[in-house]
C-alpha cells in the first residue's frame, strides 16, 4: 500500500464504529490485507477491545454468517454488515413501486420479522 493508501485507511478506520471494526477483523479477516487488520487491531485495542472481546465476538458472529463457496463473509444487501439470513424480496422502484422480485441478503438490523 502506498502511504496516501495507508492514511486513507487509517481515516477511515478512525471513523468507523466499533461494531463495524470488530467485524471487519473477525468476520470478514479473510479478505483482508494484513496492513488493514493491523491498523484496524491497533485502533480497537486504543479503544480499550480486549483480544478476548474480539474473539468472543468473532465466534459469535462466525457462528450465524452466511458464507460464500470461498469461505468468505457476504455482506447485508442494505449495509456493510455480515449477512445472517436470505430471501426473496421486492425491489422497488422510489420506495413505491414494487418492480421484480430479487434476492436479498439480511443483517441482524435489516432481517425481515419472522412470520408466526
Amino acid at each position: 500500500m502506498t502511504p496516501i493508501e495507508i492514511e486513507r485507511l487509517q481515516k477511515n478506520v478512525r471513523e468507523s464504529t466499533t461494531q463495524d471494526l470488530l467485524d471487519r477483523v473477525t468476520v470478514y479477516r479473510d479478505g483482508m490485507e494484513p496492513v488493514a487488520l493491523r491498523v484496524i487491531e491497533g485502533e480497537l485495542r486504543g479503544r480499550g477491545v480486549s483480544w478476548d472481546d474480539i474473539e468472543k465476538h468473532g465466534s459469535g458472529a462466525r457462528e450465524v454468517t452466511l458464507m460464500d463457496n470461498q469461505g468468505i463473509a457476504l455482506k447485508c444487501s442494505f449495509c456493510p454488515a455480515p449477512a445472517v439470513a436470505e430471501g426473496w424480496g421486492w425491489h422497488w422502484m422510489w420506495g413505491r413501486i414494487p418492480v421484480f422480485p430479487r434476492w436479498f441478503r439480511y443483517c441482524k438490523g435489516h432481517e425481515p420479522a419472522a412470520k408466526v
